[in-house]
């Protein structure tokens, strides 16, 4: 199981940018990815999750409204789309992948699998 995030970068409050997450070794119809982000001195929180196997999508709170995740199946990727971005935004944020759970939904599996980070900065 590979997952490569890209799409960071230096951006302005209001601007939007879009994370691609590739992913290799697995299909993604039957996992659950998430993207998670680090700001610096804090704790990794999750952003948004989708289920591959039936589509099924979260968001926390600090994503709600704002951004958008979305599933390539074809492509085996998952988008990240961010739009409005704040400076409380900046932080690495990574892709996660986990198989789907009949018991656990995507927004409380645990994350086994992780890319490494792609690093969004929102100036003021």
């Amino acid at each position: 199981v590979q997952l490569q995030a890209s799409g960071g970068g230096s951006v302005h409050s209001g601007d939007s940018l879009r994370l691609s997450c590739a992913a290799s070794g697995f299909s993604s119809d039957h996992y659950c990815m998430g993207w998670f982000r680090q700001a610096p001195g804090k704790e990794r929180e999750g952003v948004s999750y989708i289920s591959g196997s039936d589509g099924s999508i979260y968001y926390t709170d600090s994503a709600k409204g704002r951004f958008t995740i979305t599933r390539d199946s074809a492509k085996n990727a998952v988008y990240l789309e961010m739009k409005s971005l704040k400076p409380e935004d900046t932080a690495v944020y990574y892709c996660a992948a986990d198989p789907v759970s009949w018991v656990n939904p995507c927004d409380v599996v645990h994350y086994d699998y992780w890319g490494q980070g792609t690093q969004v900065t929102v100036s003021s």
